[in-house]
């Protein structure tokens, strides 16, 4: 899939949360928006960049950023991840992996040195109006918002 670069118009979503709820990237129109693609919850290395985020959600929120994740996995599996790690933003359910591939955030990746189609960690910055402020592809789960924050200039 194509990658999503600076000034393109983020793809629409409109995906179920993990408290069943639609959530719409409409919702979010005249926010920052930060959305975090990830492989699988509740496995180690997605542990550690959820918690990242509800670890840094303050600054963001304070910088007028909103902060969401979107996986494959169900609405279901998303809530006992929710509960479990204490994460205080939404999670969003894209079984069909539409909107991971729409942010180019599914397909080829290198996986223990093998060739592998999957999640590709990602996350995009989505502007006030609509368009992507911030495209980063494979990304690490541990030191990532680190790194976001300093590249929004927030740190």
């Amino acid at each position: 899939m194509p990658r999503l670069e600076a000034g393109q118009a983020a793809p629409s979503f409109t995906l179920t949360s993990d408290q069943g709820k639609d959530v719409a990237l409409a919702d979010y129109a005249g926010r920052h928006l930060v959305i975090f693609f990830y492989p699988a919850a509740m496995t180690p290395g997605c542990t550690t960049e959820a918690c990242d985020f509800r670890d840094s959600l303050a600054p963001l929120v304070k910088a007028g950023y909103d902060v969401i994740g979107i996986s494959p996995d169900k609405p279901e599996k998303l809530a006992q991840f929710v509960e479990k790690e204490s994460l205080t933003y939404p999670l969003l359910s894209d079984a069909d992996k539409s909107v991971l591939e729409a942010y180019g955030a599914y397909g080829e990746k290198t996986l223990y040195g093998k060739k592998v189609i999957g999640v590709i960690r990602s996350t995009m910055v989505v502007d006030p109006d609509g368009k992507i402020e911030l495209a980063r592809y494979n990304v690490k789960a541990t030191g990532h918002v680190a790194s976001l924050t300093k590249a929004l200039k927030l740190a």
